[in-house]
């Protein structure tokens, strides 16, 4: 006679466990410390007694991350600054590609598309980590953190001796170190399988992020200002400046079309797809797998298409018709634009424009 099988309540609970166990799990790896440029954060210092901590406040922070938050209470406001200037970089920088650094409304900021770890996604990273060491490297400079201040930096040696070094400048060497902390955090406590798929995906970030920083640091240059009587510039006083952001994006775009193809070797490290080419450096971007078209719409890749997108009639570039549009064809509108003309300088001191309207033609993909 067949045995007859009774429900086991507890091996049911275990399994409901394990179940939220998992789903929480997938739920802290879609959230991102991205999302902190996605909503203002309020100041420490106006919460009130009683009041929830800051820290407990903050979506997309990994454990090692909130640790760091607590004690560091003051940096999120400029982390969170950091993260909006790297993606507001992005998004110029991809304006005429096919995939233009969308974001969306979720705390993953990028949504699926950092699923593949593909050249765009090694961007990401890299301009993002960029932008925490120009926002921390800035606000020590300006008094605004309790664990730094101006740029102790040494004195360069081609400086010219009658140059006065000091002044205040950008502390990139702790928005550096910082950064280093903080960003590489959730990386570091992730304890996937040495050699497995997630263990290279970990080690891509890694390397992406170091880049990021490594832009920062290095473009940051030597700026002076003269003294002296109706600017005769009888003395110069020079100081450590941060590079313009853009010139920052620029560069890393630069890294972005020259990025390596890497897989995960035999001894659990990166290696090179092409040893024909040289071997990345720590400032270079590194991919482990093919970018989508980004043609089409498509749930499972994130890729949000191009249809709608505007583009350039006459541009033979990424930017131009047949490019964008992937060969689906373009419809052609003509909108209203408003610019100012017939400028004309009033001494003194002012210039007057008229306000000029027309009519010109405007592409967009089928």
């Amino acid at each position: 006679m067949a045995r007859r099988l009774t429900p086991n309540p507890g091996l049911h609970v275990i399994m409901v466990l394990a179940l939220i166990a998992c789903s929480s799990q997938l739920l802290v790896d879609a959230n991102s410390w991205w999302s902190l440029a996605m909503s203002p954060i309020q100041r420490p210092e106006l919460f009130i007694i009683g009041a929830q901590p800051l820290c407990s406040t903050l979506t997309g922070l990994s454990q090692g991350q909130r640790k760091l938050c607590q004690l560091y209470q003051d940096h999120m406001v400029h982390i969170g600054e950091g993260a909006k200037t790297g993606i507001n970089e992005c998004a110029y920088q991809f304006r005429e590609r096919r995939w233009n650094c969308s974001t969306v409304d979720n705390s993953s900021v990028f949504g699926r598309v950092l699923q593949t770890g593909s050249r765009e996604t090694a961007f990401t990273y890299a301009i993002s980590a960029a932008g925490v060491v120009n926002a921390v490297s800035r606000a020590c400079r300006e008094g605004e953190l309790s664990t730094c201040g101006c740029s102790r930096a040494s004195r360069p040696s081609d400086l010219p001796r009658d140059w006065l070094w000091g002044g205040c400048g950008d502390n990139v060497h702790y928005g550096y170190r910082f950064a280093r902390e903080f960003v590489d955090a959730r990386e570091r406590e992730k304890n996937y399988p040495r050699g497995s798929a997630e263990h290279a995906r970990t080690l891509m970030n890694l390397q992406n992020n170091e880049a990021g920083r490594q832009a920062v640091y290095n473009q940051a240059n030597v700026a002076c200002k003269c003294h002296g009587v109706s600017g005769s510039c009888s003395l110069k006083t020079c100081w450590l400046q941060l590079a313009d952001f853009r010139r920052v994006g620029e560069f890393l775009k630069e890294k972005y079309d020259s990025a390596t193809a890497m897989r995960i070797g035999r001894r659990s490290k990166l290696e090179q797809v092409n040893n024909r080419f040289n071997p990345p450096t720590a400032d270079d971007l590194v991919y482990i797998d093919p970018s989508p078209d980004y043609c089409l719409r498509n749930q499972s890749t994130g890729s949000l298409g191009t249809h709608g997108r505007l583009c350039n009639k006459t541009s033979e570039g990424m930017d131009g018709c047949e490019l964008m549009c992937c060969g689906r064809g373009y419809d052609q509108f003509k909108t209203v634009k408003h610019e100012r003309c017939h400028c004309k300088f009033h001494w003194c001191c002012y210039v007057k424009c008229r306000r000029c309207t027309s009519l010109v033609d405007q592409f967009v993909c089928k």
